[in-house]
């Protein structure tokens, strides 16, 4: 088992397994074998270069892509599909179909307490019929009074 073996030496050869003590295998014998370093010796390792660093042109260049997309960004937030002035426009047209919603419902309310009224209430009906078909009962005489521009 892998694990197990602290002196296991996978690909690439010797391995450091903490400061101090690496694992080597023989070539003649095949064993693996502990050995401690003297103190202050360091393994050997690779330089590691640092990149160039970048030039103007490209800071310059990488600053006005950045620029570029944070605008795009803002500009489709603002005026996009799902952006801040569709949201507005949303609102405003939930809005107005709430008040319609409501002026509708308190239009069925006052419909339905006349039907109830009609239904129950005799009076209700003749009053009614005076006002929309201008009935009268029977012995009442009816005056009809005409205005007149006066004459000059």
């Amino acid at each position: 088992m892998i694990g197990a073996d602290p002196c296991f030496i996978g690909r690439g050869g010797p391995k450091l397994l903490y400061k101090g003590i690496s694992c080597t295998m023989s070539a003649a014998t095949g064993q693996k074998t502990e050995r401690n370093r003297p103190a202050g010796v360091e393994p050997r390792r690779r330089k590691r270069f640092a990149p160039a660093p970048p030039s103007v042109v490209q800071r310059r260049t990488v600053h006005f892509v950045l620029i570029f997309v944070t605008l795009v960004l803002v500009v489709h937030a603002l005026v996009g599909e799902k952006g801040l002035v569709e949201s507005m426009h949303a609102r405003q047209r939930h809005r107005a179909a709430a008040l319609s919603l409501e002026a509708v419902r308190r239009d069925n309310a006052r419909m339905r307490e006349e039907v109830l009224r009609l239904k129950e209430d005799p009076a209700a009906i003749e009053s009614l019929a005076r006002q929309e078909l201008g009935l009268i009962r029977p012995g009442e005489v009816l005056f009809i009074i005409k205005d007149e521009k006066p004459t000059r």
